[in-house]
């Protein structure tokens, strides 16, 4: 495939639209179509029904993009910039994929890769569409929105006999070839319209735009961009918008707030904040166009702003400079509002595109912030329909015509505070399933994929939302037989998974709804359980040696199976480390009460105080299987050269059991950064007399192995962090340390610390060593299990008959749900359990349902009282929702359980956003099934696809090779899910097909 881009002819346009929204009620792929009922506001010398839309860019190049965005609700259309510079010259300098918006964005292009003269028709087409929709459809008035231009970037270029003619074409279209297209196309199918007769037809308004917007590169001088202000302004009669830049504010501030909110990795030089339009010059020359702008009856403001210019350092994008939009611009932008506001006294009309979303929307335009255009948000899952939850919250809000100072110095203040503009401290985990993207029949819940034990997440969510949390419990014990532990403790890597987490960090609430589900269905369930006989009868007769979650999860696994089951404890408790070393504010013992006695209700037999030294012994008691389950209990060293360390599981038993630990002083240092460092030094904090505690860690904060709530959890304690530190030695109440640097990366992704040679003293009573704890190796000493030099045997099957292995003693250190997944694969390879009697029940959610979540983000004013669950594996099309060009289509195929994703070839421009949020490891617009308009096309392709021909046959190219064939035909040799679905775009979809 190439990257070039086919608009849609008008016909094909409009027939798509109609024949769409008949038949689904949808245009586009939105489904949440906003009506305007609550009149519109001047601007200009026109009227906005509602004060945003999408920003000039990837959402506003084609007349299907602007479309989408105008039924979610868009009144304001900042057309994708043009420029003397088009088409295949400027495509050739657009490196591709060309967008990246996983959290901030970032892009390398810039202005419509179309010819000028394809822009201006996409322009015109898109503004009779949204005439004709806003009374067929009855969406709002027909003069209630706005299309203001965009040109850029030097004035010779505005000049040039292409984009004048754009420029002139687009102040009034009436003789130009694409209007008359458009308008006999109407006038001759009148009859495809309810509401649309000829008299509407012709009163449609020639003016597309009386407005525009300067852009201009980075590094334009001032002089430069005043002269084509005046120009515009003077010579073409248009309201006037220039788009400022973040470098506005100066390197130092940028730098300096980036670092502050956690962009400290974002890369760039002080070369544009010295380039660019300094504020000194920026105030008068804004002066001045004011007074010149009045002068002639036009409006002058400014538009915040550009995106900001900033380095490929990680292979973001394939080029050497990229830029950076979203939420970590919102900060800059605001700051840039803040200083223009002010010095203006809120006089100067603001444009605002920069990190706006339906979190900030409400308070941008309370404080007279308006029009405000977005790109990034819709980009992210959800896309075009964002817009829609947009539109119902600023609904009846009035306007201000000035700009509340006051208001915008709150916005700057409140993106300080907020989470919404910080980065975490940690780098985001992988999200996408291990796996090539299917070519049919691709959704899946990749929650699941993240989750050791194939959780039937979306099920369990599913039956929550509904209010049945017995239900929710029954479909969570079916595979975790832990569930108030990992309701409490799991540190959840299904939520890396999740693609609710493009909406909200917290993404479905995951853990959250187990632990809810856990304690409102515990008593039902845990009655049932217990009158329950087990599946299955075995003659095995099992010892479990260990207590802790490990075995107590392998307990209830067997004992489901019908094995005869007895847990042997060395304490006089169960629970191991849940019970005796976490402390009791992460989980109380109350939780773990209760899945102890979830654990037991089958049946399971308890040995407590009893330490077994062998393997044989069990067996001569008459076990035939052993499974050993004991916690990684041997502490780990820091290895200090001179002085004391105190174990941290020690350490913690100890403050749990309420001993008293006032001889470790008034200074702690905790050696480690993982998760049981975290717990170390949060207890510490809590104990009497203890004035300070630090934290120790060779690496810096960001490549800490501990979670990213936990690291955060012990910042709110007051914990302090010494990073790049490793200790030597402690005496006289000093550790001392060498203070390292960060050099080339390991083996693990992380880099290498090294040693500078100098050395720190930090203050230290007492020093807990929380470097990794170790397995004990007796048992399987005993047993003659072959270990590794970590002490791990080769899986839950030792190699030795009769002999299993679970939790930490398999892997070393491990999470909670790690050893239930090792319980379920004990159970399994030596009962055959099986764990797969929800696995359907992943899809319950009705389609309604997966389309009502989309495009509506949790906000502080409406809070979403659901668990959020997309229900992927019901319905995905993220790859539709998030193309900008709606490139990528989905279709129901009779015959196919799944809606099906046909990627349409001559829409797609290669952006690379649908392969940024496809859960798999693919690129739709690369590995969906393809239709293609024509055979040239199909040749610059290598993708698998299909091409009508003259005799109703189709062209299939597959991996196997290409070839003719009659879809309708069920023995024509096509897979069967490819054929049924050639035949839907057929029967169901004509207007998909090149006309």
């Amino acid at each position: 495939m190439s990257d070039i881009m086919r608009p849609i002819p008008f016909a094909q346009m409009m027939d798509w639209i109609l024949t769409e929204h008949a038949n689904l009620g949808s245009v586009f792929g939105v489904r949440k179509i906003v009506r305007h009922e609550g009149g519109a506001d001047p601007i200009f010398n026109e009227k906005i029904e509602s004060p945003f839309g999408p920003a000039a860019g990837p959402n506003s190049q084609l007349a299907q993009n602007i479309v989408a965005s105008y039924v979610a609700g868009s009144r304001f259309f900042e057309v994708k910039t043009v420029q003397v510079m088009d088409g295949a010259e400027l495509s050739a300098c657009v490196n591709k994929p060309c967008i990246v918006a996983e959290d901030e964005c970032y892009n390398c292009e810039w202005s419509t890769e179309l010819e000028v003269g394809q822009a201006l028709n996409e322009y015109v087409k898109a503004w009779w569409a949204c005439k004709l929709l806003s009374r067929e459809l009855g969406l709002g008035a027909a003069d209630g929105f706005v299309f203001n231009m965009s040109v850029g970037y030097d004035l010779e270029g505005i000049k040039s006999a292409k984009v004048d003619n754009y420029i002139e074409s687009m102040k009034d279209a009436s003789n130009t070839a694409v209007w008359a297209e458009c308008r006999d196309w109407a006038l001759a199918n009148l009859d495809r319209f309810e509401h649309v007769d000829a008299e509407f037809v012709n009163s449609v308004s020639p003016h597309v735009s009386t407005s525009v917007t300067e852009s201009t590169l980075h590094g334009c001088p001032p002089a430069e961009i005043e002269r084509i202000a005046t120009y515009l302004i003077c010579e073409k009669g248009l309201n006037t918008y220039i788009k400022c830049n973040p470098t506005l504010l100066g390197y130092d501030y940028a730098r300096a707030r980036l670092n502050e909110l956690g962009f400290d990795y974002i890369a760039f030089d002080d070369k544009h904040f010295v380039e660019d339009l300094q504020w000194e010059d920026a105030v008068p020359m804004m002066r001045r166009l004011i007074d010149l702008a009045a002068s002639h009856g036009l409006a002058f403001g400014v538009k915040l702003t550009n995106t900001f210019p900033v380095d490929v350092t990680r292979s973001e994008l394939p080029s050497e400079e990229m830029y950076m939009s979203g939420r970590s611009l919102f900060p800059l932008t605001v700051e840039v509002a803040r200083r223009i506001s002010a010095e203006f006294d809120g006089k100067l009309r603001i444009s605002y595109s920069g990190g706006a979303d339906a979190r900030n929307i409400h308070d941008l335009y309370a404080a007279g912030i308006w029009p405000i255009t977005m790109a990034t948000t819709v980009l992210k899952p959800g896309g075009y329909e964002r817009f829609s939850q947009i539109a119902h919250i600023l609904e009846g809000m009035e306007r201000r015509e000035d700009v509340d100072v006051a208001a915008v110095t709150a916005l700057g203040d409140k993106a300080t505070e907020s989470s919404l503009y910080h980065k975490p401290i940690k780098p985001a985990k992988p999200h996408k399933v291990s796996a090539p993207l299917p070519l049919t029949s691709c959704f899946t819940a990749p929650c699941r994929s993240g989750c050791p034990i194939q959780q039937d997440i979306p099920a369990y969510l599913h039956a929550v939302d509904e209010g049945n949390l017995a239900e929710a419990l029954r479909i969570i014990v079916s595979r975790n037989a832990l569930p108030h532990i990992t309701g409490n403790l799991c540190p959840h890597p299904c939520g890396a998974k999740c693609e609710r987490a493009f909406y909200e960090a917290e993404g479905a609430q995951i853990r959250a709804s187990k632990l809810k589900a856990a304690r409102g269905g515990f008593d039902e369930v845990l009655a049932e359980l217990k009158a329950a006989k087990p599946a299955g009868s075995s003659d095995k007769r099992v010892a479990v040696v260990g207590g802790g979650p490990a075995g107590l999860a392998t307990a209830f696994f067997l004992t489901r199976a019908g094995a005869d089951v007895t847990i042997i404890e060395r304490t006089n408790r169960l629970g191991g480390v849940a019970r005796h070393v976490i402390p009791e504010f992460r989980i109380s013992h109350n939780d773990i009460d209760a899945d102890e006695q979830l654990c037991l209700a089958f049946g399971a037999k308890v040995e407590l105080g009893r330490e077994v030294k062998s393997v044989d012994e069990l067996k001569a008691e008459g076990y035939t299987d052993v499974v050993v389950c004991v916690g990684a209990w041997a502490p780990g060293h820091v290895g200090l050269e001179y002085g004391e360390e105190h174990d941290v599981l020690e350490f913690l038993r100890a403050a749990k059991d309420g001993e008293d630990l006032s001889a470790l002083g008034s200074d702690i240092v905790i050696v480690g950064a993982g998760n049981t460092a975290m717990d170390a030094a949060r207890v510490a904090k809590r104990l009497p007399g203890v004035e300070n505690v630090r934290i120790v860690y060779r690496r810096t904060k960001r490549f800490m192995p501990a979670d990213e709530d936990e690291l955060q959890e012990a910042l709110a304690d007051g914990v302090e962090f010494c990073e790049l530190l490793a200790p030597k030695g402690v005496a006289d109440g000093k550790l001392t340390c060498d203070v390292m640097r960060l050099g080339e990366p390991d083996e693990s992704g992380r880099q290498r610390p090294v040693a500078t040679g100098e050395t720190v003293e930090v203050p230290a009573t007492a020093v807990i060593c929380a470097v990794g704890e170790h397995i004990e190796g007796g048992v399987y000493a005993s047993a003659g299990v072959e270990v590794d030099r970590k002490g791990r045997p080769a899986g839950t099957a030792t190699g030795v008959d009769g002999v299993w292995a679970a939790g930490d003693c398999r892997r070393g250190p491990a999470t909670f749900v790690e050893a239930i997944a090792d319980a379920q694969a004990v159970a399994r390879d030596m009962l055959g359990a099986d764990f797969n009697a929800y696995a359907e029940a992943n899809a319950a959610a009705s389609i309604e349902q997966c389309y009502e979540r989309k495009g509506t983000l949790s906000t502080e004013a409406t809070p979403l009282a659901h668990s959020r669950c997309l229900g992927c594996a019901k319905v995905c099309e993220v790859c539709c929702d998030v193309c900008p060009n709606r490139a990528n289509v989905a279709i129901v195929v009779p015959g196919l359980a799944q809606h099906q994703v046909i990627h349409v070839d001559g829409m797609c421009n290669e952006c690379g956003n649908c392969a940024v949020f496809c859960p798999w490891e693919g690129r739709p617009f690369k590995d969906k099934l393809t239709l293609f308009w024509s055979a040239e096309d199909m040749g610059a392709s290598e993708n698998r696809g299909f091409l009508p021909q003259a005799d109703g046959s189709f062209l299939v190219r597959l991996a196997s090779g290409t070839g003719a064939y009659d879809v309708d035909n069920a023995n024509c040799g096509l897979p069967e899910d490819v054929r049924l679905t050639i035949r839907a775009v057929r029967d169901n979809y004509g207007y998909l097909l090149a006309k």
